[in-house]
């Protein structure tokens, strides 16, 4: 009775030992005697007890932190630049049998590929070319990791750290640009005044009363302060009488 309530407690700790469960977003890569027999899941697992051992990958994509590196830019310029990198599984069987530890695999090779391709560029292309510089790591950093069965889907260099000298240097820059387009912009404004008041003079030559006539319409804006005092030089009377004398002439003939 007893060796038979033994094998019963055998046979079901071998049991237990045989299922295993598989979510959705993992696979259980099975080995039969150390050898690689097949992919298995998502869902009921049975493995035979003491043969058969698995391992587990998750299909989901896995966000990587590429830690801040000092690099030196085509223009010898010293930066720190920090990324960031998402890639997923594709293959479980070759991230378990191609590669000891892809997640470090991948982070070394990361690191390794930003430092390489953002110092084939100057300073000025890797902050106005961000999202080319991006695709072109994750292209690299993709060719590498595809024999480990993992592909990586995107490559986002998330914090540039500029040396202070520099950050300086293009403040000033910044600030003479801005400068020099208000400069543009207010020699545009004296030019556009000055052909309008070419264009005002050559009106004014050919109707020389209208010459009286504004400096008329300009006194009576002066004469609506109460506290001011409107001088008439006596060849100004002399002039407004022949302009009167003229408008006179002109009404009669009409």
């Amino acid at each position: 009775m007893i060796f038979l309530l033994l094998l019963l407690f055998v046979f079901i700790v071998l049991v237990l030992l045989s299922i295993r469960i598989v979510k959705e977003y993992d696979r259980g890569v099975v080995f039969f005697l150390g050898r690689f027999r097949d992919v298995r899941g998502p869902g009921l697992i049975l493995l035979i007890p003491l043969l058969e051992q698995m391992t587990r990958i998750t299909l989901r994509t896995i966000t990587m932190q590429i830690p801040s590196q000092k690099i030196i830019t085509k223009d010898n310029v010293s930066i720190d630049i920090a990324a960031v990198a998402y890639y997923l599984i594709v293959d479980p069987a070759k991230s378990v049998i191609a590669i000891e530890n892809i997640t470090s695999a991948i982070n070394q090779i990361s690191q390794t590929t930003v430092r390489n391709v953002v110092g084939q560029f100057s300073l000025d292309q890797l902050l106005s070319q961000t999202p080319d510089i991006n695709q072109k790591i994750k292209d690299v950093i993709d060719t590498h990791t595809e024999p480990w069965g993992a592909k990586v889907t995107a490559v986002e260099i998330k914090d540039i750290t500029l040396p202070d000298n520099m950050q300086r240097a293009m403040a000033k820059e910044a600030e003479a640009e801005r400068e020099r387009r208000a400069k543009i912009v207010a020699a545009e404004g004296e030019f556009q005044a000055a052909v309008k008041l070419g264009q005002a003079a050559d009106i004014i030559s050919a109707h020389p009363v209208a010459l009286q006539l504004r400096t008329l319409q300009t006194m009576a804006e002066i004469s609506t302060e109460k506290n001011s005092t409107i001088i008439f030089p006596a060849q100004f009377m002399t002039t407004v009488q022949e302009a009167i004398k003229t408008l006179k002439i002109d009404s009669s003939k009409s």
